[in-house]
């Protein structure tokens, strides 16, 4: 039986949401880069007598590599009892057998177990055709932490209209992760375990991660044939992260083919380390760009990747850029969890642009990012011919900037603060 979630020390937004779900009897499979809280999370919302397998530990995930059938053996070794016995297994994509074996003791009697499956990498499941028990299994996912689980300093004005309404409510039972300026965001990134680290670890910490989560585990998962090509291309990727990718440049400067620099991307969306954003195709223009743009998951591991110094000095030598990049991962992030709306980007070859759009079912929500604390009107001119030229779905265009309160810039497009995002 799931345990009823209780805020802890630090609360997470999918904890509630994720609690509620753990209850249905199905295989449920949580995603996520390392270092996100992913097993932090599962273990503080799962019953204390829940039975835990750790494919991190390599002497387990040999036994199991070793043995395909004794995950099976020791399922079917737990005590019979009244209510379903929880079943955790860690890194799960490390072993792609126990999907199988899931499969097989979940279709013979769902209600003696409830599995639960996480892991950071989906590489190993894709290409060896893994078995994600379709019919069995809700998947989630968990990100690093929203402007909600991670608040701004105390501001001078409410919170009011945000472009993006999220479904989750502060009040005096949430205990929130320490309230950072933009800067520091900019700065350092979101993920827990640096938020809450001394601003003097943080660097070394996302060195660490940098080094031996991105290029010991990548290498490790993906059997990267060139691997001095392949951490050429890696910090290229992270220099390049929120521009519209240049295939042909960072093939050129890495030294590979272009096939392997984008099999290298899919590789780091495979290890949820980035993701793209495709070009709004719905535009009246003819002359748009298709080409994505890729973003790393965190700014702090961005840094550490591109070979920079995580800290103030980096963050405020590129803020325009990285708060940019800061906006679209937010957005991006909310959109996972809320699970409606696509992130694109609008660019013409001429340069025309919009910074980001939200396509929800029923409307388009374009987003100019400035680094400004004084807005203009004329930062609304490209919002303003989009939303001329989607009249039926586009009511409202937003300028995120560091105003510190909203402005009306038109009538139809309002500056507001990064933190009401």
């Amino acid at each position: 039986m799931m345990t009823t979630y209780q805020p802890d020390m630090r609360d997470r937004w999918l904890a509630a949401p994720l609690a509620d779900k753990l209850s249905r009897p199905y295989v449920h499979i949580l995603f996520g880069a390392r270092q996100t809280g992913k097993s932090t999370l599962l273990k503080s919302l799962l019953p204390d007598d829940a039975f835990y397998i750790d494919l991190a530990d390599p002497e387990e995930r040999n036994r199991h590599l070793a043995q395909p059938g004794l995950l099976a053996r020791q399922c079917q070794a737990l005590p019979r009892r009244d209510s379903p016995i929880t079943v955790l297994i860690d890194e799960a994509q490390t072993v792609p057998s126990v999907f199988d074996a899931v499969q097989s003791l979940y279709d013979a009697d769902k209600a003696r177990w409830r599995f639960i499956l996480c892991g950071s990498s989906a590489r190993k499941l894709r290409q060896t055709g893994a078995n994600l028990l379709p019919g069995r299994s809700v998947l989630h996912h968990l990100e690093t932490l929203t402007l909600i689980e991670q608040p701004p300093p105390q501001q001078a004005a409410p919170l009011a209209e945000s472009p993006l309404p999220f479904t989750w409510q502060t009040s005096d039972q949430h205990r929130l992760f320490p309230a950072w300026d933009i800067e520091e965001r900019l700065a350092f990134g979101a993920l827990p375990g640096i938020v809450t680290a001394a601003e003097d670890e943080r660097a070394d910490l996302l060195r660490t991660y940098a080094t031996v989560f991105l290029e010991e585990e990548i290498r490790r998962e993906a059997l990267v044939k060139d691997y001095g090509g392949f951490l050429r291309f890696l910090q290229l990727a992270a220099q390049e992260s929120g521009r519209v990718v240049n295939f042909s440049a960072i093939s050129r400067d890495a030294g590979v083919s272009i096939p392997t620099i984008k099999a290298h991307y899919q590789l780091l969306e495979d290890m949820f380390v980035g993701f793209s954003v495709p070009g709004f195709s719905g535009s009246p223009r003819r002359n748009l760009l298709s080409t994505p743009r890729f973003f790393f998951f965190d700014l702090g591991i961005r840094h550490a990747a591109a070979g920079l110094t995580p800290g103030l000095d980096t963050a405020r030598a590129q803020a325009g850029p990285l708060f940019e990049q800061w906006v679209g991962l937010e957005l991006w992030k909310r959109l996972r969890y809320q699970r409606e709306g696509r992130l694109h980007y609008l660019r013409t070859a001429d340069g025309a642009e919009v910074d980001f759009v939200v396509e929800t079912p029923n409307r388009l929500l374009p987003i100019e990012v400035k680094w400004t604390d004084r807005p203009s009107p004329g930062d609304a001119r490209h919002l303003t011919v989009f939303l001329r030229e989607h009249p039926d779905k586009a009511e409202r265009g937003w300028v995120v900037c560091r105003c510190p309160r909203p402005e009306a810039l038109t009538d139809q497009v309002t500056a507001i603060p990064w933190w009401m995002l």
